[in-house]
Protein backbone atom coordinates (compact mmCIF):
# COMPACT_ATOMS: atom_id res chain seq x y z
CA UNK A 1 0.00 0.00 0.00
CA UNK A 2 1.51 3.30 -1.05
CA UNK A 3 0.32 5.34 1.89
CA UNK A 4 -0.43 9.03 1.44
CA UNK A 5 1.57 10.70 4.21
CA UNK A 6 -1.31 13.13 4.75
CA UNK A 7 -3.74 10.24 5.36
CA UNK A 8 -3.79 7.90 8.34
CA UNK A 9 -4.92 4.35 9.07
CA UNK A 10 -7.78 3.23 11.33
CA UNK A 11 -8.27 -0.23 12.85
CA UNK A 12 -11.74 -1.10 14.19
CA UNK A 13 -12.02 -3.93 16.68
CA UNK A 14 -8.41 -3.26 17.58
CA UNK A 15 -8.66 -5.01 20.96
CA UNK A 16 -9.57 -8.35 19.36
CA UNK A 17 -7.40 -11.37 18.56
CA UNK A 18 -6.40 -10.10 15.10
CA UNK A 19 -6.70 -6.41 15.96
CA UNK A 20 -4.02 -6.34 18.64
CA UNK A 21 -1.39 -7.86 16.36
CA UNK A 22 -2.43 -6.11 13.16
CA UNK A 23 -2.43 -2.72 14.88
CA UNK A 24 1.09 -3.36 16.19
CA UNK A 25 2.28 -4.45 12.73
CA UNK A 26 0.75 -1.39 11.05
CA UNK A 27 2.29 0.95 13.64
CA UNK A 28 5.69 -0.63 13.11
CA UNK A 29 5.35 -0.30 9.34
CA UNK A 30 3.78 3.14 9.01
CA UNK A 31 4.58 4.86 12.31
CA UNK A 32 2.68 4.76 15.59
CA UNK A 33 1.06 8.17 15.20
CA UNK A 34 -0.28 7.22 11.76
CA UNK A 35 -2.43 4.35 13.07
CA UNK A 36 -5.58 5.08 15.09
CA UNK A 37 -7.17 2.16 16.96
CA UNK A 38 -10.80 1.98 18.11
CA UNK A 39 -12.75 -0.57 20.15
CA UNK A 40 -15.41 -0.73 22.85
CA UNK A 41 -12.77 -1.49 25.49
CA UNK A 42 -9.19 -0.51 26.22
CA UNK A 43 -6.30 -2.99 25.98
CA UNK A 44 -2.60 -2.53 25.35
CA UNK A 45 -3.41 -0.95 21.97
CA UNK A 46 -4.75 2.02 23.92
CA UNK A 47 -1.40 2.41 25.71
CA UNK A 48 0.79 1.96 22.64
CA UNK A 49 -0.60 4.62 20.32
CA UNK A 50 -3.62 6.71 19.31
CA UNK A 51 -6.85 5.13 20.57
CA UNK A 52 -10.53 6.01 20.95
CA UNK A 53 -13.41 4.16 22.58
CA UNK A 54 -16.04 3.73 19.86
CA UNK A 55 -18.88 1.31 19.17
CA UNK A 56 -18.97 0.70 15.42
CA UNK A 57 -22.79 1.05 15.55
CA UNK A 58 -22.40 4.72 16.60
CA UNK A 59 -22.29 6.17 13.09
CA UNK A 60 -21.82 9.80 14.08
CA UNK A 61 -18.99 9.12 16.53
CA UNK A 62 -17.23 6.83 14.03
CA UNK A 63 -17.53 9.40 11.26
CA UNK A 64 -16.17 12.14 13.54
CA UNK A 65 -13.12 10.00 14.39
CA UNK A 66 -12.51 9.44 10.67
CA UNK A 67 -12.87 13.13 9.91
CA UNK A 68 -10.85 14.43 12.87
CA UNK A 69 -7.95 12.05 12.20
CA UNK A 70 -7.83 12.29 8.39
CA UNK A 71 -8.29 8.53 7.88
CA UNK A 72 -7.56 7.20 4.40
CA UNK A 73 -7.48 3.44 5.02
CA UNK A 74 -9.63 1.34 7.37
CA UNK A 75 -8.99 -2.21 8.56
CA UNK A 76 -12.49 -3.15 9.73
CA UNK A 77 -12.13 -6.00 12.23
CA UNK A 78 -14.99 -5.25 14.65
CA UNK A 79 -17.26 -8.32 14.66
CA UNK A 80 -19.02 -10.97 16.73
CA UNK A 81 -17.52 -14.43 16.04
CA UNK A 82 -19.16 -17.76 15.26
CA UNK A 83 -19.70 -19.44 18.63
CA UNK A 84 -20.68 -16.20 20.37
CA UNK A 85 -22.94 -15.35 17.44
CA UNK A 86 -24.94 -18.55 17.88
CA UNK A 87 -25.64 -17.55 21.48
CA UNK A 88 -26.80 -14.07 20.47
CA UNK A 89 -27.79 -14.04 16.76
CA UNK A 90 -29.41 -10.60 16.89
CA UNK A 91 -26.28 -8.94 18.30
CA UNK A 92 -24.11 -10.79 15.79
CA UNK A 93 -26.20 -9.58 12.86
CA UNK A 94 -26.35 -6.04 14.22
CA UNK A 95 -22.60 -5.64 14.78
CA UNK A 96 -21.48 -7.55 11.69
CA UNK A 97 -23.92 -6.06 9.18
CA UNK A 98 -24.91 -2.63 10.46
CA UNK A 99 -21.36 -1.95 11.64
CA UNK A 100 -20.02 -2.83 8.19
CA UNK A 101 -22.67 -0.65 6.54
CA UNK A 102 -21.50 2.30 8.66
CA UNK A 103 -17.88 1.72 7.64
CA UNK A 104 -18.77 1.46 3.96
CA UNK A 105 -20.95 4.56 3.96
CA UNK A 106 -18.18 6.63 5.54
CA UNK A 107 -15.68 5.09 3.09
CA UNK A 108 -17.88 6.18 0.20
CA UNK A 109 -18.04 9.76 1.48
CA UNK A 110 -14.31 10.01 2.28
CA UNK A 111 -13.03 7.85 -0.63
CA UNK A 112 -11.20 5.46 1.69
CA UNK A 113 -9.52 2.11 1.10
CA UNK A 114 -11.03 -0.74 3.14
CA UNK A 115 -9.86 -4.13 4.40
CA UNK A 116 -12.77 -6.24 5.64
CA UNK A 117 -12.05 -9.84 6.65
CA UNK A 118 -14.31 -12.73 5.80
CA UNK A 119 -14.06 -16.31 7.11
CA UNK A 120 -14.26 -19.99 6.25
CA UNK A 121 -17.63 -19.72 8.06
CA UNK A 122 -19.11 -18.60 4.70
CA UNK A 123 -19.03 -22.24 3.60
CA UNK A 124 -21.86 -24.64 4.33
CA UNK A 125 -22.06 -28.45 4.53
CA UNK A 126 -22.86 -28.75 0.81
CA UNK A 127 -19.42 -27.67 -0.45
CA UNK A 128 -16.53 -29.99 -1.42
CA UNK A 129 -14.83 -30.55 1.94
CA UNK A 130 -11.31 -30.97 0.59
CA UNK A 131 -9.60 -28.23 -1.39
CA UNK A 132 -12.76 -26.12 -1.26
CA UNK A 133 -12.81 -23.92 -4.39
CA UNK A 134 -12.58 -20.15 -4.38
CA UNK A 135 -15.89 -19.82 -6.22
CA UNK A 136 -18.57 -22.11 -4.81
CA UNK A 137 -22.16 -21.83 -3.53
CA UNK A 138 -22.20 -20.28 -0.05
CA UNK A 139 -24.85 -21.72 2.28
CA UNK A 140 -23.57 -21.27 5.85
CA UNK A 141 -25.38 -22.75 8.84
CA UNK A 142 -24.45 -20.04 11.39
CA UNK A 143 -25.57 -16.43 11.67
CA UNK A 144 -21.88 -15.46 11.72
CA UNK A 145 -21.37 -17.22 8.38
CA UNK A 146 -24.50 -15.59 7.01
CA UNK A 147 -23.20 -12.13 7.94
CA UNK A 148 -19.85 -12.89 6.31
CA UNK A 149 -21.51 -13.96 3.04
CA UNK A 150 -23.68 -10.84 3.06
CA UNK A 151 -20.61 -8.79 3.97
CA UNK A 152 -18.66 -10.11 0.98
CA UNK A 153 -21.56 -9.25 -1.33
CA UNK A 154 -22.01 -5.80 0.21
CA UNK A 155 -18.29 -5.03 -0.13
CA UNK A 156 -18.33 -6.14 -3.79
CA UNK A 157 -21.41 -3.95 -4.36
CA UNK A 158 -19.60 -0.88 -2.99
CA UNK A 159 -16.53 -1.73 -5.08
CA UNK A 160 -18.54 -2.02 -8.29
CA UNK A 161 -20.99 0.84 -7.71
CA UNK A 162 -18.80 3.41 -5.94
CA UNK A 163 -15.27 2.35 -7.00
CA UNK A 164 -14.16 1.92 -3.39
CA UNK A 165 -10.97 -0.15 -3.11
CA UNK A 166 -12.19 -2.95 -0.80
CA UNK A 167 -10.23 -6.12 -0.10
CA UNK A 168 -10.79 -9.11 2.13
CA UNK A 169 -9.56 -12.57 3.12
CA UNK A 170 -11.55 -15.60 4.20
CA UNK A 171 -9.45 -16.26 7.28
CA UNK A 172 -9.12 -19.86 8.45
CA UNK A 173 -8.83 -20.57 12.18
CA UNK A 174 -6.13 -18.26 13.57
CA UNK A 175 -3.61 -19.33 16.20
CA UNK A 176 -1.61 -16.88 18.32
CA UNK A 177 0.33 -16.87 21.59
CA UNK A 178 -0.05 -13.14 22.21
CA UNK A 179 -3.66 -13.22 23.36
CA UNK A 180 -6.48 -15.69 23.86
CA UNK A 181 -9.32 -15.85 21.32
CA UNK A 182 -12.89 -14.93 22.19
CA UNK A 183 -15.89 -16.79 20.88
CA UNK A 184 -14.68 -18.65 17.80
CA UNK A 185 -15.25 -22.29 16.85
CA UNK A 186 -11.52 -22.83 16.27
CA UNK A 187 -10.57 -21.55 19.73
CA UNK A 188 -9.58 -25.07 20.83
CA UNK A 189 -6.50 -24.85 18.61
CA UNK A 190 -5.28 -21.87 20.66
CA UNK A 191 -6.46 -22.79 24.17
CA UNK A 192 -4.69 -26.15 23.95
CA UNK A 193 -1.29 -24.42 23.70
CA UNK A 194 -2.03 -22.16 26.68
CA UNK A 195 -2.90 -25.22 28.77
CA UNK A 196 0.14 -27.19 27.60
CA UNK A 197 2.50 -24.32 28.36
CA UNK A 198 1.20 -24.30 31.96
CA UNK A 199 1.65 -28.08 32.21
CA UNK A 200 -2.11 -28.52 32.44
CA UNK A 201 -4.28 -31.04 30.60
CA UNK A 202 -6.93 -29.86 28.14
CA UNK A 203 -10.54 -30.83 27.46
CA UNK A 204 -11.23 -30.26 23.77
CA UNK A 205 -14.74 -29.23 22.66
CA UNK A 206 -14.51 -30.96 19.26
CA UNK A 207 -13.76 -34.63 18.57
CA UNK A 208 -10.29 -35.91 17.78
CA UNK A 209 -10.96 -36.36 14.04
CA UNK A 210 -12.17 -32.77 13.52
CA UNK A 211 -10.00 -31.30 10.76
CA UNK A 212 -10.13 -27.62 9.86
CA UNK A 213 -8.06 -25.06 7.93
CA UNK A 214 -5.77 -23.15 10.30
CA UNK A 215 -3.11 -20.45 10.12
CA UNK A 216 -0.46 -19.08 12.44
CA UNK A 217 -1.07 -15.41 13.20
CA UNK A 218 2.25 -14.12 11.78
CA UNK A 219 1.22 -15.57 8.41
CA UNK A 220 -2.26 -14.03 8.68
CA UNK A 221 -0.87 -10.57 9.47
CA UNK A 222 1.64 -10.82 6.62
CA UNK A 223 -1.10 -11.95 4.21
CA UNK A 224 -3.26 -8.99 5.20
CA UNK A 225 -0.48 -6.48 4.59
CA UNK A 226 0.56 -8.14 1.32
CA UNK A 227 -3.00 -8.09 -0.03
CA UNK A 228 -3.37 -4.40 0.80
CA UNK A 229 -0.06 -3.64 -0.91
CA UNK A 230 -0.94 -5.53 -4.11
CA UNK A 231 -1.69 -3.42 -7.21
CA UNK A 232 -5.44 -3.15 -7.67
CA UNK A 233 -5.17 -4.06 -11.33
CA UNK A 234 -3.70 -7.47 -10.44
CA UNK A 235 -6.76 -8.46 -8.37
CA UNK A 236 -9.60 -10.34 -10.04
CA UNK A 237 -11.29 -10.99 -6.69
CA UNK A 238 -11.70 -8.44 -3.94
CA UNK A 239 -13.48 -9.19 -0.68
CA UNK A 240 -13.36 -12.99 -0.58
CA UNK A 241 -9.91 -14.54 -1.04
CA UNK A 242 -9.57 -18.11 0.17
CA UNK A 243 -6.40 -18.36 2.28
CA UNK A 244 -4.67 -21.57 3.26
CA UNK A 245 -1.95 -22.18 5.82
CA UNK A 246 -2.31 -25.75 7.09
CA UNK A 247 -5.01 -28.29 7.95
CA UNK A 248 -4.79 -30.81 10.81
CA UNK A 249 -7.07 -32.84 13.04
CA UNK A 250 -7.47 -32.10 16.73
CA UNK A 251 -5.61 -35.34 17.46
CA UNK A 252 -2.72 -34.37 15.17
CA UNK A 253 -2.49 -31.11 17.11
CA UNK A 254 -2.27 -33.03 20.39
CA UNK A 255 0.43 -35.30 18.94
CA UNK A 256 2.46 -32.31 17.70
CA UNK A 257 2.47 -30.90 21.25
CA UNK A 258 3.33 -34.30 22.74
CA UNK A 259 6.47 -34.50 20.58
CA UNK A 260 7.76 -31.56 22.64
CA UNK A 261 5.86 -32.25 25.87
CA UNK A 262 5.38 -36.05 26.14
CA UNK A 263 3.36 -35.81 29.38
CA UNK A 264 0.68 -33.53 27.91
CA UNK A 265 -2.79 -35.07 27.88
CA UNK A 266 -6.01 -34.08 26.15
CA UNK A 267 -9.49 -35.58 26.33
CA UNK A 268 -12.30 -34.86 23.91
CA UNK A 269 -15.79 -33.77 24.92
CA UNK A 270 -17.59 -32.25 21.90
CA UNK A 271 -20.22 -29.56 22.53
CA UNK A 272 -22.46 -27.40 20.30
CA UNK A 273 -19.39 -26.13 18.43
CA UNK A 274 -18.85 -29.59 16.93
CA UNK A 275 -21.84 -29.08 14.64
CA UNK A 276 -20.43 -25.75 13.46
CA UNK A 277 -17.02 -27.30 12.78
CA UNK A 278 -18.66 -30.17 10.84
CA UNK A 279 -20.18 -27.67 8.40
CA UNK A 280 -16.83 -26.15 7.44
CA UNK A 281 -14.13 -27.30 4.97
CA UNK A 282 -11.16 -29.40 6.00
CA UNK A 283 -8.94 -27.59 3.48
CA UNK A 284 -9.37 -24.72 1.03
CA UNK A 285 -7.97 -23.93 -2.42
CA UNK A 286 -6.16 -20.58 -2.37
CA UNK A 287 -4.79 -20.56 -5.92
CA UNK A 288 -6.42 -17.17 -6.56
CA UNK A 289 -4.45 -15.59 -3.70
CA UNK A 290 -1.24 -17.23 -4.92
CA UNK A 291 -1.72 -16.15 -8.52
CA UNK A 292 -3.12 -12.65 -7.99
CA UNK A 293 -0.93 -11.35 -5.16
CA UNK A 294 1.75 -13.98 -4.56
CA UNK A 295 0.51 -15.53 -1.32
CA UNK A 296 2.67 -18.24 0.28
CA UNK A 297 2.48 -19.48 3.90
CA UNK A 298 5.64 -19.77 6.02
CA UNK A 299 4.49 -22.01 8.91
CA UNK A 300 3.33 -25.63 9.16
CA UNK A 301 2.01 -27.50 12.22
CA UNK A 302 5.47 -28.50 13.46
CA UNK A 303 7.12 -25.08 13.15
CA UNK A 304 4.04 -23.32 14.58
CA UNK A 305 3.91 -25.67 17.58
CA UNK A 306 7.59 -25.10 18.40
CA UNK A 307 7.14 -21.33 18.16
CA UNK A 308 3.88 -21.27 20.15
CA UNK A 309 5.23 -23.27 23.07
CA UNK A 310 8.56 -21.43 23.12
CA UNK A 311 6.83 -18.04 23.31
CA UNK A 312 4.17 -19.09 25.81
CA UNK A 313 6.80 -20.58 28.13
CA UNK A 314 8.77 -17.35 27.96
Amino acid sequence: MSIDNTKKILVTGAAGQIGIELTAALREKYGTENVMAIDIRETEVAKNGPFKICNILDFNKYKKIVNDNNIGTVYHLAAILSATGEKNPKLCFDINMNGLQNVLEVAREYEQRIFCPSSIAVFGPDIPKENTPQDVALNPTTVYGLTKVAGELLCDYYFNKYNIDIRGIRYPGLISWKNRPNGGTTDYAVEIYFKAAKNENYQCFVNEQTKLPMMYMPDAIRATLELMEAPLESLKHHSNYNLSGMSFTALELVEAIQKIMPDFECNFKPDYRQEIANSWPISVNDDAAKEEWGWKPSFNLTSMTKDMLKNLRN
